[in-house]
């Protein structure tokens, strides 16, 4: 007996995966994206790859940098309180200063957003926040890639990386090797977690302390979203003027590990950075997140920034005159540290 039963064709958005929806975003991120090209950027988004024709002559000899990173789970806070339009700085300004301590300019940024369901407009505020903070560090988001995979992502939720390269002139690299004994370590504030210890901070903000996004924290002064989500600072701005002025001998990005975690991967052998705890105002949100948390003193600065940012090591007889540099440009800067001899790379004293 013939089975006359009709059989309907299985699509792609049966499991889960709406190409027509992954359409809307792409055209939704060309236009932000459009709006960091330079004269550089061959292609348009869209290609297979993106196009870069890179303008050395200012360079002896050019050296490439590369570097790669996430959010981590801050993008579960974007997720929270339905604001997507910041972590994408975050991300930028994070590869940004990634390079930046070893002296090198932004060339172009590549992102990268896995998903569980492509959601036009979460899509579109992600790019709107990398193309802010790509505009602001005068590079092309040059492309990316939007991949949706409902299998291995919840609803609603995502990951996002961006992928940064950079030049520097050969002779002209900062990594740490000039650093000798008692140069000074001098400290940029933070604005906030930046982009690390999150997966503590949301179990001490939430969890423990029992807080809803939009709850407002008298000692923060604002809700505990808005204290959570501040956006990672670009450095660039402030440190690429010092670079062709001072003898810079050695710079730190403070992300995971804290200060002793960073600042240690620029130190010589045989030599200890002094760091005084006592030399910069901590925080509230680190106050904050400690007290709730009960967090233990030593590990809080081994997982959180604690309110320095960014770390340059400069030789003693030039540390007043890059400090003076900086603060001219209303920016505040600490001298918190100085190079002594010893076996442990960064000692933390009170």
């Amino acid at each position: 007996m013939a089975d006359n039963t009709k059989k309907t064709h299985l699509t792609y958005a049966d499991t889960g995966v709406d190409i027509d929806a992954g359409d809307e975003a792409v055209e939704r991120i060309k236009k932000l994206a459009k709006k960091t090209f330079n004269s550089q950027v061959l292609t348009g988004i869209g290609a297979f790859g993106g196009f870069y024709q890179p303008d050395f002559a200012s360079l002896e000899q050019p050296v490439m940098i590369s570097s790669s990173d996430g959010v981590g789970t801050k993008v579960k806070l974007a997720v929270m309180t339905d604001i997507h339009n910041t972590v994408g700085q975050d991300l930028v300004n994070h590869c940004v200063d990634d390079i930046l301590v070893h002296g090198a300019r932004p060339l172009f940024f590549l992102d990268y957003i896995g998903t569980g369901k492509l959601r036009p407009e979460t899509i579109a505020g992600l790019v709107e926040g990398l193309s802010v903070a790509c505009e602001a560090a005068k590079m092309p988001l040059l492309g990316g890639e939007t991949a949706e995979m409902p299998d291995l992502y919840g609803p609603g939720e995502y990951d996002l990386a961006g992928f940064i390269v950079g030049v520097v002139d050969k002779e002209k690299i900062v990594d740490g090797s000039s650093i000798a004994e008692g140069d000074i370590c001098l400290g940029l504030p933070s604005n906030g977690l930046h982009t690390n210890g999150y997966t503590l901070a949301r179990k001490v903000a939430f969890d423990i302390a029992g807080l809803k996004p939009d709850d407002h924290v008298e000692s923060l002064g604002c809700t505990i979203a808005e204290a959570l989500m501040a956006v990672h600072r670009c450095y660039e701005p402030i440190i690429r003027p010092l670079l062709s002025k001072f003898d810079i001998h050695g710079m730190a990005h403070i992300t995971g590990g804290g200060i002793p975690g960073n600042l240690n991967r620029v130190m010589p052998e045989g030599l200890c950075a002094e760091i005084s705890k006592s030399s910069w105002p901590v925080p509230p949100i680190f106050d904050f997140l400690k007290k709730e948390g009960n967090i233990d003193p030593v590990d809080i600065y081994r997982t959180f920034n604690m309110g320095i940012g960014f770390i340059t090591v400069v030789s003693p007889d030039q540390a007043d005159e890059v400090q003076q540099a900086i603060e001219a440009g209303s920016e505040k800067c600490y001298r918190i540290g100085k190079v002594v001899k010893g076996s442990e790379p960064v000692t933390l004293l009170e």
